[in-house]
């Protein structure tokens, strides 16, 4: 029985006759969902949000980087996005694209994952593989998954196959795209590894596979926590280097001249993102259960999560030498995306420092092309939206914080008109007397 779905999936992956299911149209899912539709395949998109669902079969992207055209294309060539979960029972392929982010207490929360299997479990059928692709611990998969699976009294990597491949969304980058990202895959079997290679191959340029679905989970997990213990270090190095009266960007430049050895890393106001800040805690989470204390990863992450607080200490001080205190103090936030050139808020460290400074009593305005108004999260509130930049509307201000250095800000202009610049980016001249490096 093995070999027979074996080799019906292998062809209806290679002949493209599959029917592709993408669980969460987010961030990860909608590009993944969209590259399937692009590539030939039948897509049937799930999410639980069903204002999401019908702008996207209206052709809308709730996205930016996603034109609003590749979504209607995909729509006009079959798509299908839908709440009902038992259109799961349709598909052939089963891709789960959802949140895990971590609770109060910095602990992973499956809560997206569990409820999201235990919704599709009904609707299993013999001749389906199921992909989780949210960056989780290692064994999440066997753990989780497999288990569920099993109750149905399915054999898995006979009648159901089962994988993991991590996810690798970097929105915004011009220069990958998710066809051109190499793909990792591991199988709980060497059947679902070959399925799961067969699945992923006729959209991805290099399919990469490891031995086992916790190889695959490590391997994501290590990728971001590279990420976060290396910029740990240099925004370490940039509270070193600024007591001492030096440059730290300038030291980055001259150090990444070495053609070996080196690679830089850039600070900033902190982690931000659905990745970087969350991850490294998955692992040392999961590391306690065998009794091993991940220190360095823990220490990046208390270096980091410092941040926004030492940003909001420049601001006080630089007010302070212009005999203002921070409160009353009216203050322009440039940027709340958590990196440059997109519309994603998660995690981002200009939030946490918005909210600092308004707890300080200052007044807090937002300047951001991407994020026209402050979006509904689930644990910071502001009642704002994007104000434009105008040199009437710059100079107004106490105090301009550049929090992301989005392409689209007129720095010259900014530079000109603000009374005061805090710059916790290095895209302004820290010669000028009236700009502050954070």
């Amino acid at each position: 029985m093995s070999e027979n779905q074996l080799s019906s999936l292998a062809k209806k992956f290679s002949d493209r006759s599959a029917v592709i299911g993408v669980f969460g149209m987010g961030y990860v899912g909608q590009p993944l969902a969209l590259l399937f539709a692009a590539s030939g395949f039948k897509v049937i998109g799930f999410d639980v949000d069903e204002q999401k669902v019908e702008s996207l079969n209206s052709g809308h992207s709730d996205i930016e980087h996603i034109p609003d055209e590749t979504v209607a294309k995909a729509v006009r060539e079959g798509m299908a996005c839908t709440t009902d979960f038992s259109k799961a029972a349709e598909a052939d392929a089963l891709i789960m694209c959802v949140p895990t982010p971590l609770n109060k207490y910095r602990e992973p929360d499956l809560q997206f994952v569990t409820a999201t299997i235990d919704a599709i479990v009904p609707y299993l059928r013999a001749g389906q593989v199921v992909s989780l692709e949210s960056t989780t611990y290692p064994g999440t998969t066997d753990e989780e998954l497999l288990p569920r699976i099993e109750s149905q009294g399915f054999a898995v990597g006979q009648d159901i196959f089962l994988v993991y491949s991590p996810e690798r969304e970097d929105p915004g980058n011009a220069h990958f795209s998710t066809r051109t990202i190499p793909k990792v895959v591991g199988g709980h079997t060497a059947d679902c590894l070959e399925v799961g290679m067969g699945l992923y191959s006729p959209i991805i340029d290099r399919v990469v596979p490891v031995s086992s679905t916790r190889a695959a989970e490590m391997t994501k997990l290590l990728e971001n926590i590279h990420r976060a213990v290396n910029i740990g270090l240099v925004n370490e190095m940039k509270v070193v280097a600024d007591k001492m009266g030096i440059n730290i960007r300038e030291v980055i430049d001259a150090a990444a001249t070495k053609p070996f050895g080196f690679v830089p890393y850039y600070p900033g106001p902190g982690l931000g993102g659905h990745c970087i800040p969350i991850d490294p805690f998955y692992l040392t989470w999961k590391a306690r259960e065998f009794g091993l204390s991940t220190r360095f990863i823990e220490l990046a992450g208390e270096v980091n999560g410092a941040m926004p607080d030492y940003v909001v200490g420049k601001v006080k001080s630089a007010l302070n030498d212009r005999f203002k205190s921070v409160r009353g103090s009216n203050i322009l936030v440039l940027g709340i995306a958590y990196k440059p050139n997109v519309d994603d808020v998660r995690e981002s460290p200009s939030v946490f420092i918005m909210e600092r400074l308004r707890d300080l009593g200052a007044e807090i305005a937002y300047s951001d092309p991407h994020v026209a108004t402050f979006p509904r999260m689930r644990e910071h509130h502001f009642e704002l939206s994007s104000i434009q930049l105008t040199p009437e509307s710059v100079s107004r201000f106490d105090c301009v914080l550049l929090a992301t250095d989005h392409d689209k800000f007129d720095y010259e202009m900014i530079a000109r008109e603000a009374d005061l610049i805090v710059d916790s980016r290095g895209r302004f001249d820290a010669a000028n007397e009236h700009v502050v490096a954070a």
